[in-house]
């Protein structure tokens, strides 16, 4: 049997709408989740994880998945149980009826605050612990411009770093942010960029801040036919990645050459010690050619190894596994240092279900585990928590939401690292599907305290 046979739930002409992918109708709350193995006790927090959710009705021919109001869905983990599930939309009512586009791509915590990001200029949406909507967050009022859903944190300053751009106002640049500790923005720096790049992620390394300018880019012919998301893949346009050096100029940045490509997410990227730079990413041969609906039907995402080279300004690209993934991550305790693991989401675009196996990657030795969760399950983006006392890379907990087609039910799982093919050590059965969406994180009450 394949995934072929199961049940076609919620059909629609665009596959952005139907089955997972379709928005739940319904803001719920429960209490004291059903829970199958044991959950580690050092898990005292909260997952959370954000996603479109159309509330409205959409044009089906037209709908860009990643246009929908901001959803998150968040499960509060404390002593052993899981206390509850809520899931709420980002925006308040006010503004989902007046079409106000709400912040639906990443959810996290940083500056004892809890927050929905997007891409694409707005603002983060504050929220409280319960992940009721408290409005914009212009980082105590000194952010002027855009922000991003991919900030990168730095664990030895503290600062969060962010490229961003914004359509229509920022044409002709992005933005290079960092943010302190105390939650207000200590350096905005324009970055001259053509054509206005759709600049998804970055990196950064204990030196850099690298900047992806690479072929989608705002086409006028897309936005002149109605569509909602004026992006396409540019084929003429030169691909080029950007070493900055995190205190300076726009004028000191090296550009390096790359074939043409897309990339929505870094794995992680470090300094080696003859000045190269290496980062793990899922790469796109071309994205958004002929489908203005999403990003899945075309060429499917690798894992591949970058080497950027500042001397030669050249980008030498390496495949790790054609088998298509996404959403990466890594344990944060080695972010922005030499990597060892890494963990990804399989995606089936054209099947009904979108995600399969949860990946390891141990790139000293070259091998790879591969989590399966059954015949019409899969696991989404693989969220890594360290666990309690440990220094080893690989001891920690993986979260992952794991839809289910056969049922049409989603999930909670708890993955040991360590014991990667082994069963998930807590399954928490949640109330109601989580739809297929974008990005989350661990939370734990010590970054974002919950109210006394």
């Amino acid at each position: 049997m394949t995934d072929a046979v199961l049940p076609d739930r919620r059909p629609s002409e665009n596959i952005y709408l139907s089955g997972n992918y379709a928005p739940v109708e319904q803001e719920l709350t429960a209490h004291d989740l059903p829970v199958e193995g044991e959950i580690p006790a050092e898990l005292e927090g909260r997952w959370l994880r954000n996603g479109p959710n159309p509330e409205l009705e959409v044009d089906p021919a037209k709908h860009h998945w990643f246009m929908g109001h901001g959803m998150v869905h968040g499960v509060r983990l404390r002593g052993g149980k899981a206390e509850w599930y809520r899931n709420r939309y980002v925006s308040p009512a006010e503004d989902r009826a007046a079409g106000k586009f709400g912040a639906n791509t990443n959810v996290g915590g940083f500056a004892g605050t809890t927050w929905a990001m997007v891409e694409a200029g707005s603002p983060p949406i504050e929220l409280a612990y319960d992940l009721t909507p408290l409005g914009e967050n212009r980082f105590n009022g000194t952010l002027d411009g855009p922000f991003t859903a991919h900030p990168k944190y730095d664990s030895a300053t503290g600062e969060l770093h962010s490229m961003n751009y914004q359509w229509p106002d920022l044409v002709d640049h992005v933005n290079y942010t960092v943010v302190g500790s105390d939650g207000t923005v200590t350096k905005n720096l324009a970055i001259p960029v053509p054509d206005m790049p759709m600049m998804h992620d970055m990196s950064l390394t204990d030196k850099y801040a690298i900047v992806y300018d690479l072929s989608v880019t705002v086409n006028f012919d897309v936005l002149a036919a109605g569509y909602p998301f004026p992006f396409k893949w540019d084929p003429d346009r030169p691909c080029r990645v950007g070493l900055l050096p995190r205190d300076g100029s726009a004028d000191d940045i090296v550009w390096c050459d790359v074939d043409p490509c897309y990339v929505f997410h870094p794995l992680n990227a470090y300094d080696m010690p003859d000045g190269r730079v290496t980062v793990d990413v899922c790469r796109y041969d071309d994205l958004m050619v002929d489908d203005r609906n999403g990003p899945f039907t075309e060429k499917p995402p690798t894992l591949d190894r970058w080497i950027i080279d500042p001397v030669a300004r050249r980008v030498t690209e390496t495949r790790i596994d054609d088998m298509p993934q996404e959403f990466p991550r890594h344990n944060p305790r080695v972010g922005l240092e030499e990597h060892r693991f890494g963990y990804t989401s399989q995606v089936k675009p054209r099947e009904v279900n979108l995600h399969g196996a949860v990946n390891k990657y141990d790139f000293a030795n070259g091998s790879v585990e591969r989590h399966e969760f059954g015949f019409g399950r899969g696991g989404a983006e693989p969220v890594f928590v360290p666990k309690a006392g440990r220094d080893e890379e690989d001891a920690g907990w993986i979260l992952t939401v794991v839809y289910d087609a056969t049922t049409d039910s989603s999930e909670l799982h708890v993955l040991d690292a360590e014991d990667f093919t082994g069963p998930a050590v807590a399954q928490i059965a949640l109330p109601q599907r989580v739809p297929f969406g974008f990005h989350g994180n661990w939370v734990p009450d010590a970054s974002v305290a919950p109210p006394a």
